[in-house]
């Protein structure tokens, strides 16, 4: 079996799909993307395609190897998304090959479902009690939501008592077992962030994410002995070489990879397994696709310390278009009970209606995060 040919879809809300193609009439999936520059995702794509069109797409782990490992310059958010959206499509077109999910050639699943989680709030969070209220209702047994808007290195404690206020008016709208992840989205500077987890601290929450950027991890030493909450970071790291220092430091208990952004299944499984020798959940990034969580399910079946999944439903970024919409059958990814069950069906598990994949790719987009200022004038962490 050769690969033939390849064609990318940039579809909205902020989406790239990729398809490729095989001489035995076997096609495969990936999501290749970076929010906001997925255009410069898709020209990295085509030049990766170059070396791989005429080649055997089972050999997953030797095409890997030379995406990466090929290129003078490696790793990174473009380069290793690229890789990731590849990758998925090339064990896509596997499980396909031997009429079996990915899972099963992963070594098999260790579970049934996977418990996910709704995001509540938008960029700016506000009147979340109700919105966690609503997803509760809805089946789900947890959500997330955006701690702060833009906040100095130092700030006033007005905000820190904003950001309680709406936290509590979740546990409250709730109780006391819902689980509430907080996003810091690396908004917050390390002398901020350390009061923030601590002000958080009694409301028992499932998780604090990214409460400074990945380039000051060393700063989540000090904020760990500010808060006995978990302390989850990762979406923004791109390889196991980027997560070796901050698993080895001991300060995170939650790692949160990326399929479509860290290299992809391929990358992401030995990322979930070296997380788990130094006793560290998985969470995994996924406010994408329906590709990309089709992905992280696979992967979440075969990881012992996969614990919950973001799922992008009803998210605030996705306008004109949903997770479920480019989906023959959409019923494959039913929650229910707070959990979905993992695709069953070969390869990733999804069918993709390519048909209207192309209706919405003659549109495309060009989405792009917002650029925000403080009162000074200066450039606020989005």
């Amino acid at each position: 079996m050769k690969i033939t040919d390849y064609t990318l879809y940039l579809v909205p809300p902020r989406w790239l799909f990729l398809k490729i193609e095989t001489d035995e009439g076997i096609s495969g999936w990936g999501e290749p993307v970076v929010e906001g520059k997925a255009h410069t995702v898709e020209a990295a794509v085509r030049e990766m395609m170059d070396a791989l069109v005429g080649k055997d797409p089972l050999r997953i782990e030797d095409h890997w190897q030379v995406m990466y490992r090929a290129g003078f310059y490696r790793g990174g958010p473009i380069l290793m998304s690229a890789i990731a959206g590849i990758d998925q499509a090339l064990w896509d077109i596997k499980g396909k090959f031997y009429n079996a999910p990915v899972y099963q050639l992963l070594g098999g699943a260790c579970r049934e479902s996977m418990r996910v989680y709704s995001w509540i709030g938008g960029d700016r969070p506000a009147d979340v009690g109700l919105a966690a209220l609503e997803k509760r209702n809805a089946g789900f047994t947890a959500v997330k939501m955006n701690a702060t808007e833009e906040l100095q290195f130092i700030d006033s404690h007005g905000k820190i008592d904003q950001v309680l206020e709406r936290v509590a008016a979740i546990r409250e709208a709730v109780g006391p077992d819902f689980g509430i992840g907080v996003d810091f989205h690396g908004r917050v500077h390390k002398p901020m962030a350390k009061v923030l987890a601590k002000a958080l601290e009694p409301y028992r929450l499932m998780f604090i994410e990214e409460p400074v950027l990945p380039e000051n991890n060393e700063a989540l030493r000090d904020i760990a002995t500010h808060t006995s909450t978990p302390i989850a970071t990762g979406e923004r790291m791109f390889s196991r070489w980027d997560f070796k220092q901050l698993l080895a430091d001991g300060y995170v208990d939650i790692i949160q990879p990326d399929l479509s952004h860290a290299g992809g299944i391929t990358e992401c499984k030995k990322i979930f397994a070296m997380a788990e020798a130094y006793d560290v959940a998985v969470a995994p990034h996924c406010p994408l696709g329906p590709i990309a969580l089709a992905a992280c399910l696979q992967v979440d079946a075969t990881a012992y310390n996969a614990f919950i999944q973001e799922q992008s439903l009803g998210i605030h970024y996705n306008k004109g278009n949903d997770l479920l919409d480019y989906l023959v059958d959409s019923t494959v990814f039913d929650y229910g009970d707070g959990y979905v069950k993992i695709p069953q069906g070969p390869g990733l598990g999804i069918e993709i209606n390519e048909e209207y994949v192309r209706e919405r790719a003659a549109e495309g987009h060009r989405w792009r995060n917002p650029v925000w200022r403080h009162k000074d004038g200066s450039v606020a962490e989005w």
